[in-house]
């Protein structure tokens, strides 16, 4: 779908699932669900939520369990992965997990998958062995999976089934920052995701190859793509900046990359007022409605209305009211 003539966009939220300022475990996955309820009160139209491996700062490795319980908590809003590693694990088990979320909640799952590590080289290889190896099978992987969500999978020739089958079927997206990632969602006709909040590319050439390559399956017919994209928005752009700031100076003492925000914060006027022209901007900050703005232009240049938005702090009252803002910009 392309961006709306009116400037408009549909808005939906990626969940890092962040502890912040000492939070427990307990308590930043009780503020998942709290984001999750009042995104959907607030028109959000999905709900997804990450994986990732032996990270202090985060607290989902799950993304599966998570939004079974997230489910049991709301009513409609979509709730989707952003995304389950699918060099780790077998698609078998991946699509079993998924149709029995579809079929706890009909009309409601997405799947989105993605070829990222999600953690350092200790935890991946206790989690899965020789990551690199599993990449390479990636195409292998990825046939497999459509053909058990499509049912026509067989093994050794005998048809192996992905149960339970829901009466409403998933949708599958790929989450993905490159060309690489573009041409995997093209060629197995799943929607694809371009991470805009970790790439240093703008987007442009990956949903080009992604909309010229699109071969049409019987999960979509039609390409269609998301733009995730990381914000803080507040009633004012020095708030909205000093705490852009304030973030981008934890992760230095940390000494760890687990933000989405990059530690090059801009200033969001609704012009491009970066330094470097050439510099893919990650992190908008400001009022709504300079944020709005911004994100209109990504829209425009990538020919979509989707958005999926990461706010990871500087605290979880601050991050709730930063989403609240933006929605009613």
């Amino acid at each position: 779908m392309g961006a709306n003539i009116s400037g408009k966009y549909n808005l939906g939220v990626l969940d890092l699932v962040p502890r912040l300022n000492g939070a427990t475990a307990e308590q930043a996955l009780q503020q998942s669900v709290t984001l999750a309820q009042h995104a959907e009160a607030w028109g959000y139209s999905r709900y997804w939520t990450s994986e990732h491996h032996d990270m202090d700062e985060l607290a989902s490795a799950s993304p599966e369990v998570l939004l079974a319980h997230i489910g049991a908590r709301t009513n409609t809003i979509q709730l989707g992965s952003g995304a389950v590693l699918l060099p780790h694990y077998s698609p078998l088990k991946v699509a079993e997990s998924f149709r029995l979320l579809a079929a706890l909640y009909p009309g409601r799952i997405e799947l989105g998958w993605g070829r990222a590590p999600g953690g350092g080289p200790h935890a991946t290889m206790a989690l899965s062995g020789n990551y690199l190896q599993h990449v390479s099978k990636l195409p292998e992987s990825l046939a497999a999976l459509t053909e058990l969500l499509e049912d026509r999978y067989t093994y050794e020739e005998h048809p192996v089934t992905a149960r339970p089958i829901p009466e409403l079927p998933l949708s599958l997206w790929m989450l993905g920052t490159n060309v690489k990632s573009a041409e995997f969602a093209a060629r197995f006709g799943m929607g694809y995701v371009f991470g805009q909040f970790m790439s240093d590319a703008d987007g442009t050439e990956a949903v080009r190859r992604y909309r010229e390559g699109f071969i049409p399956s019987a999960n979509r017919k039609e390409p269609e793509v998301m733009v995730a994209v990381s914000v803080l928005c507040a009633e004012t752009q020095k708030e909205a900046l000093s705490w852009s700031s304030e973030m981008a100076e934890r992760r230095r003492a940390v000494g760890k990359e687990i933000s989405t925000q990059s530690d090059h914060v801009s200033t969001s006027t609704g012009t491009n007022d970066m330094t470097d022209a050439n510099e893919v901007q990650r992190h908008y900050a400001g009022t709504p409605e300079q944020v709005s703005k911004q994100l209109q232009q990504v829209c425009q240049r990538l020919n979509t209305d989707r958005l999926l938005v990461v706010t990871t702090g500087p605290d979880y009252e601050r991050r709730l009211a930063s989403y609240k803002l933006l929605v009613n910009a």
